[in-house]
């Protein structure tokens, strides 16, 4: 389960009149600690804000899942209830939680978990469907490791050093056998 970060940051941009004007957004994304967090949030906005930021506040959210799409110009927060029966105790159980959905209005939002959850052996229902300040979201996505110039990827059996189909990185001088 991946662990989602709400990250504000304030600076200023220009609005639709040409004016500059204060601004404060909420952006998501995935990371491993508060830290990494920060990191993140810190790369992101230098590649999306000209000029000076600062990001004013960043906690953990819980959220089961994110459901994209290609259509829509804004997100939106469900609790989704989860009913299940407990068979030794006789009870109905209920467990609830929430879904950011990226849609054009409310009801496309509603469609749209219910499209999702389509499948889904357990019976549910959608308690609430409310538009979030989220701008932006930023899932992980692994970077490919930069091998250093002096540095070969040696892959499949070409290793001179031995037979495996291992991938190994090794300095370009390790390679001679003089």
């Amino acid at each position: 389960m991946n662990t989602w970060f709400e990250c504000t940051a304030k600076y200023s941009k220009m609005d639709e009149n040409g004016r500059e004007k204060n601004v404060s957004e909420t952006y998501l994304l995935d990371a491993l600690s508060f830290t990494e967090a920060e990191t993140r949030i810190y790369k992101e906005l230098v590649t999306m804000v000209s000029g000076e930021f600062s990001v004013t506040r960043i906690s953990r959210t819980k959220l089961a899942e994110i459901i994209p799409s290609e259509v829509g110009d804004r997100w939106y927060k469900s609790k989704v209830t989860f009913i299940t029966f407990d068979e030794e105790s006789g009870k109905e159980k209920r467990v609830s939680q929430f879904v950011l959905v990226f849609s054009d209005n409310v009801k496309s939002a509603f469609d749209q978990i219910i499209e999702a959850m389509k499948g889904m052996m357990v019976d549910f229902e959608i308690s609430g469907i409310t538009e979030s300040p989220i701008v932006d979201v930023f899932p992980y996505v692994p970077e490919e490791k930069k091998i250093p110039d002096n540095f070969t990827k040696i892959i499949n059996g070409d290793n001179p050093f031995g037979d495996d189909d291992s991938e190994e990185i090794v300095e370009e001088d390790d390679l001679s056998l003089n």
